[in-house]
């Protein structure tokens, strides 16, 4: 019997003694330190607070049903993460069209994986771009740069190979500098006509 507060464990521990024991407090501190993350990724897809609180109780969910399938050899959040965005992008599939006025959650990037061309983008100009693509892209996107997945564990997520991961990692980069070139084009475009109406 472990006598330690879970609040000191591990993930790993706390997932361990959890399948092991059946104990709530083991979940419920798992709970408590991933459910507000959760939330926000799912907040990030769609608009509606409701729906996002929906999206993750359903999450947690479907974590306390496939627990017993986790395997240590990746970490507990990585796992969770991806079931969290599996979820997402399942949902979203079900719906005709994204919202056009979806809530996106800026993206955090990591500084040791950033990718230059990415960042150099204007965060407005950068939240746009990502309003316009797919919901696999995007979480393809959020993985690879906000939650430090590695090219294997996309791979994993997706199930498709690490070759095709990267493939998709580079097209979508490339749709989102053209979409963004555009949206700069765009607002340089409307900005020229109200310096020329002031003009007049």
């Amino acid at each position: 019997m472990n006598n330690q507060e879970p609040g000191t464990l591990k993930d790993e521990e706390l997932v361990r003694l959890y399948v092991s024991s059946q104990n709530n407090l083991y979940f419920e501190e798992l709970y408590e330190r991933y459910s507000e993350k959760v939330y926000r990724k799912c907040l990030s897809f769609v608009k509606d607070q409701a729906k996002a609180e929906d999206f993750t109780h359903d999450i947690f969910l479907k974590v306390i049903t496939k627990i017993g399938t986790f395997k240590e050899s990746a970490r507990f959040s990585t796992w969770l993460y991806s079931i969290t965005y599996n979820y997402c992008m399942d949902m979203l599939r079900k719906q005709k069209r994204l919202q056009e006025d979806s809530l996106v959650e800026p993206m955090e990037f990591v500084e040791e994986t950033v990718d230059h061309e990415l960042l150099s983008m204007k965060k407005e100009g950068l939240q746009k771009s990502l309003e316009e693509i797919s919901p696999d892209e995007k979480a393809m996107l959020l993985m690879k740069y906000q939650d430090e997945f590695s090219i294997k564990e996309i791979a994993q997520t997706f199930q498709i190979s690490e070759s095709a991961t990267k493939m998709r990692l580079l097209r979508t980069k490339e749709k989102m500098k053209k979409l963004y070139l555009e949206h700069v084009i765009l607002i340089s475009l409307f900005v020229l006509k109200i310096l020329l109406l002031f003009r007049k």
